[in-house]
């Protein structure tokens, strides 16, 4: 008798052990995808800011608002990024972090491009954009894998995508 009652209490902690083990991880991982929704949202506000500020310098598509306008909401959106990063290097695995920093040096790019701290033409401009587009798939592969959702956002089925300005004018790549 003793010894049954022994057996159900170990079996009830070891299974009382591994609900709340389960929870935790489940607590975590509600966490992960939160920060990780909320940083992906924060870098793509930023870019969309960024080709709006860069499209009316360059005159590809004026905007009715001020650039010192664009500007603040360029700066406040790139703050928020910074915010948002904070929580993945809070609670992203390791590859989830390596692919945060990939994200944020692209999306800076894109950032110095559209305010002018670094020259470029139309083409470099794309060519940041693609850059940081990339980095965002490599950052949703690597979420994914850290959340353990099965499938991919990239490879032959998820063909790399380049909508990102109007079909280039012979007279674009003047515009730096």
């Amino acid at each position: 008798m003793l010894l049954g009652a022994l057996m159900t209490h170990l079996t009830n902690y070891a299974m009382e052990r591994q609900r709340k083990k389960h929870e935790l991880v489940t607590r975590w991982d509600t966490k992960k995808l939160d920060a990780y929704e909320g940083y992906i949202d924060r870098v793509r506000a930023s870019i969309f800011l960024g080709v709006q500020l860069f499209e009316h310098r360059v005159g590809i598509r004026p905007s009715d608002k001020a650039e010192q306008e664009m500007l603040e909401e360029l700066a406040e959106a790139a703050r928020q990024r910074g915010r948002a990063f904070e929580r993945i290097m809070l609670l992203g695995g390791d590859e989830v972090v390596e692919a945060s920093h990939g994200l944020n040096a692209a999306s800076l790019e894109v950032d110095w491009q559209a305010t002018g701290k670094i020259a470029g033409r139309v083409e470099d401009w794309r060519e940041r954009n693609r850059a940081v587009f990339r980095a965002i798939n490599d950052f949703h592969e690597a979420a994914r894998t850290d959340l353990g959702v099965d499938g991919s956002v990239m490879g032959e089925q998820h063909p790399e995508r380049d909508l990102l300005l109007p079909p280039a004018r012979r007279d674009d790549d003047s515009h730096t």
